[in-house]
């Protein structure tokens, strides 16, 4: 079941996120901050995916469903354009574009196409929201490139590869990248879906 992010899911979603992205990846603090940037217009751009199978995130003494997978995406004028961004091969202008933040789904969910649905739900929350078109910057070292993949089904164009995007010597994280440890050279995959 695809269902709007609530605050009362935020410790699941920082465990399965830490848990795929690797350590440090989300805390409650950075967590609270990407929520508020996803709500524009009374209008919640954050999904979940819920499942009553087992997950990694499962706690036996907890009876609320099980968090398998979710989609994080900033509101259109809400989020601070940086250097990896390349605005002027955007279609739409930057007050106009949303940020498709993270896709995280559980090992064991992977090739169901609960990805693609939460990338679905917020792409109609956002273009309730007044956004034309959103941007990402995809994991190309996902396994198998899924990332990319699924993007790119569901009409992402690639605009620009950014090496290195997450390397922590960019932003001083504590984030360990579940490939490269504390000194990440994956590559971000910048792309866009147009929806205007």
């Amino acid at each position: 079941m695809i269902r709007s992010l609530t605050p009362d899911d935020f410790q699941q979603v920082i465990k399965l996120g830490n848990l795929v992205h690797g350590e440090g990846y989300l805390n409650l603090s950075s967590l609270e901050k990407i929520y508020q940037m996803g709500i524009k217009n009374n209008i919640n751009a954050h999904f979940i995916a819920e499942s009553e199978q087992l997950s990694p995130t499962k706690n036996p003494h907890n009876s609320k469903a099980n968090i398998v997978g979710f989609r994080l995406t900033y509101a259109a004028g809400k989020w601070p354009v940086d250097r990896w961004c390349t605005p002027e091969e955007w279609p739409v202008a930057i007050e106009d574009m949303c940020y498709f933040k993270c896709n995280t789904v559980a090992e064991t969910e992977r090739g169901k196409g609960i990805g693609s649905q939460l990338l679905q739900a917020s792409i109609e929350a956002v273009k309730q929201q007044g956004a034309k078109a959103g941007v990402s910057h995809l994991w190309q070292q996902s396994p198998n490139n899924s990332a990319v993949g699924y993007f790119s089904h569901a009409g992402g164009k690639l605009i620009k590869e950014h090496p290195s995007r997450w390397n922590q010597q960019h932003d001083n994280s504590d984030y360990l990248c579940v490939l490269c440890g504390d000194d990440c050279h994956c590559t971000a995959c910048e792309m866009v879906i147009d929806f205007s």
